[in-house]
């Protein structure tokens, strides 16, 4: 069958779909929907592929394998026909577009290979990169300069667009002349244009292989669909990227780039977990047992022995909470972030590790290997073009999942400061280039990092043992602290690690694969509220923690909001273990009871003994800062009589206050280095 006759049916079979398929109500959807471009003088209709293929095996085959001739005919075909229903639409739409959804040639873009060329495809991923709009120059008119004739024509005349690059005609059509040609501007047709770059999914990048990347083409009402972030689902043909004019010499090696038809976003998070009927009965089964917080607790890390309430910990950042969004359009993040710290060799990154295979979906990253702009997002210039895209950062791919951030002790602090706003407001924000953006960054994070000093000192607060600021700390829900201690365990530890190493004494865990699912389903379908009696608990702990810190005028601060908001979201995460759609008193009882481990074990005032929140909130417990207050009076009285303070005289006044010497001299070389007094001569100090 020839090409022409070929056309002729395409474009009259696709009418006749249109205009005859009925669903299964029997109702004719693509007269409906027809109906509405009229309406609202839109520009394209929706058309599932499957409709297509159950209503013409030939057709359907045409447009998958001569996509790139047969959509162009359908659609001037679907513009005429709509043309003659109301002829006043063509006066303000001079185009239409057919967008074909559930193409089933759906290709992983690493298997992208020459016999997909010129066909319609089907990929999925997740967009990295997108430059602004441009505009692409369609048809042009010309014309045909003096001595020419100076006839006006349109170019190219055939009704073809012209492609990527512009190519002037040798002759003049009008009167087969050569000659020059001037461009005239505002007669051509132009549409909007916008390259963007769609890449693999962190969770099915093999071990070890960099993710592959597909550049794509959007044009006209698809332009700015999508977003750096987004995980997307596009449809398009194939093509060969031509970025010149073919010449002689020029290297005959091509990349590819897709030409897109639709561009579906992936609302629904956790669609990369596929969860049979089977599989739905078994979760169901095992969420009925009693016991079933405690066997996925046991099931995280299994090869590791003990520190159960960080496998806990871990379980409930894994499970999460649920976010909310406020009628006044706040939004109130569901996500519990983890700060693991400890001694080397105590199993913390093994943990994460575990932590990253068994989320549905996460991103891996470790603090020295990590920039702001790869955790957050970056403006980056384009070669052959010198424009600036964006790019999405590590926290923006794990949207909707879980960014795991080994050695975050190892950042940098101007590194660190990115990951301030992901972790409470959940966006990353940017403005560079003139490209101001704001991204979702609706990840839990889970991080793990050493004590500054090699090992973690009990003696000294958590803000002297960690390289990280206060302003991070606080937003953590859960800090966890690994120390590791000779104990009477340690003969089953030895025993435990053995077995390990033996193929041993992992009998009865959940199955890795199953507790992936099993969280993807909890996370999907499980949204838990609070009952009365687990309000009633977690109010009266509240309140009963703030009373104590209300006794007397020197009692430190024992909790905040912040942490009354992480209970809720704790209290959640154990419903959720149980498939509950309600939080009953045991899932609030166990959140109280984690939170106070962490309290105790974190928010601690190694000097005076007391539990006080500022420990974490601030970095300095109610203690430090009284003696910081009292040392910055007495500085203040004594360089108000004389030139400076000596620091003996610092210490006498200090020593009538029943201050020590040692803390003051520690307050006053602490004070130093924050900038808030200065020594203007040596031993003699000034505040600032």
């Amino acid at each position: 069958m020839k090409y022409m006759e070929k056309q002729i049916d395409i474009g009259d079979s696709f009418i006749d779909f249109i205009t005859s398929f009925t669903d299964r109500r029997g109702e004719r959807k693509y007269v409906e929907k027809i109906n509405k471009m009229i309406g609202y003088r839109n520009k394209s209709i929706e058309v599932d592929f499957n409709d297509v293929l159950s209503y013409s095996e030939d057709l359907a085959n045409v447009m998958i394998v001569d996509a790139k001739h047969a959509i162009p005919l359908a659609e001037r075909k679907l513009f005429d026909h709509i043309a003659e229903i109301d002829p006043d639409y063509q006066l303000e739409v001079n185009k239409v577009h057919v967008r074909l959804v559930n193409v089933p040639r759906s290709i992983q873009l690493r298997k992208i290979r020459s016999d997909d060329i010129n066909k319609l495809i089907s990929v999925e991923g997740i967009l990295v990169r997108a430059t602004p709009v441009k505009e692409r120059v369609v048809r042009i008119w010309l014309q045909h300069i003096p001595p020419g004739c100076g006839e006006e024509f349109e170019w190219p005349a055939d009704g073809e667009e012209l492609q990527e690059t512009i190519e002037m005609p040798a002759m003049c059509p009008k009167c087969g002349k050569p000659g020059q040609f001037k461009w005239i501007k505002e007669k051509s047709e132009i549409v909007d244009w916008q390259k963007v770059v769609i890449q693999e999914k962190p969770e099915e990048i093999p071990a070890g292989q960099l993710p592959r990347q597909l550049e794509a083409i959007l044009e006209d009402d698809l332009v700015d669909s999508a977003r750096p972030g987004d995980r997307i689902k596009m449809v398009g043909v194939l093509e060969i990227k031509e970025d010149s004019p073919i010449k002689r010499g020029i290297r005959s090696v091509f990349d590819f780039h897709m030409k897109v038809n639709s561009v579906e976003i992936s609302q629904k998070v956790l669609d990369e977990v596929m969860i049979s009927k089977e599989d739905e009965e078994k979760i169901k089964d095992l969420a009925k047992d009693p016991w079933i917080k405690e066997r996925i607790i046991s099931s995280i890390s299994p090869s590791i022995y003990g520190h159960y309430e960080i496998k806990e910990a871990v379980a409930l950042a894994l499970f999460g909470g649920v976010p909310k969004v406020m009628q006044d359009g706040t939004r109130i993040r569901g996500d519990i972030h983890l700060l693991i710290i400890g001694d080397p060799g105590t199993a913390k990154s093994q943990t994460l590790q575990f932590a990253a295979r068994v989320a549905p979906r996460s991103v891996y990253t470790t603090g020295k290997g990590s920039t702001a702009a790869g955790l957050t997002a970056a403006v980056v210039r384009e070669k052959n073009t010198g424009d600036y895209y964006l790019e999405a950062g590590a926290l923006v791919l794990a949207d909707g999942g879980i960014a795991v951030i080994d050695e975050i002790d190892k950042m940098r602090d101007e590194d660190r400061v990115a990951i301030h706003e992901a972790m409470e407001q959940q966006t990353v924000s940017i403005a560079k280039a003139g490209i101001v953006a704001k991204l979702n960054a609706r990840a839990t994070i889970i991080a793990a990092g050493n004590p500054k000093l090699g090992r973690y000192i009990s003696e000294r607060s958590i803000s002297d043992n960690i390289n990280l600021q206060p302003t991070i700390l606080s937003r953590f829900d859960l800090i966890f602290i690994l120390i590791d201690k000779p104990s009477d365990n340690d003969k089953l530890l030895a025993d435990y690690i053995l077995n390990v190493h033996r193929g041993q004494g992992l009998e009865g865990f959940i199955d890795i694969d199953m507790l992936k699912k099993y969280i993807a389903y909890a996370r999907k379908y499980v949204t838990p509220v609070v009952s009365d009696e687990a309000k009633e608990l977690i109010q009266s702990f509240f309140v009963e923690m703030r009373k104590k810190s209300s006794e007397s005028p020197d009692s430190p601060i024992l909790i905040t909001p912040r942490q009354l908001e992480a209970l809720i979201r704790m209290s959640e995460a154990y419903a959720k273990m149980s498939l509950r759609n309600v939080v009953t008193r045991d899932d609030a009882e166990r959140a109280i009871n984690i939170m106070r481990i962490f309290l105790e074990n974190v928010g601690l005032d190694v000097e005076s003994g007391k539990m006080d929140i500022d420990t974490i909130m601030t970095g300095k417990p109610k203690s430090a800062r009284d003696k910081m207050t009292a040392v910055l009076e007495i500085i203040n009285d004594i360089s108000s009589m004389e030139e400076c303070a000596k620091l003996s005289k610092i210490e006498r006044e200090a020593e009538k206050r029943s201050l020590d010497r040692d803390s003051v001299h520690k307050v006053v070389q602490d004070m130093k280095k924050s900038g808030l007094i200065y020594e203007s001569k040596p031993d003699c100090y000034k505040t600032v």
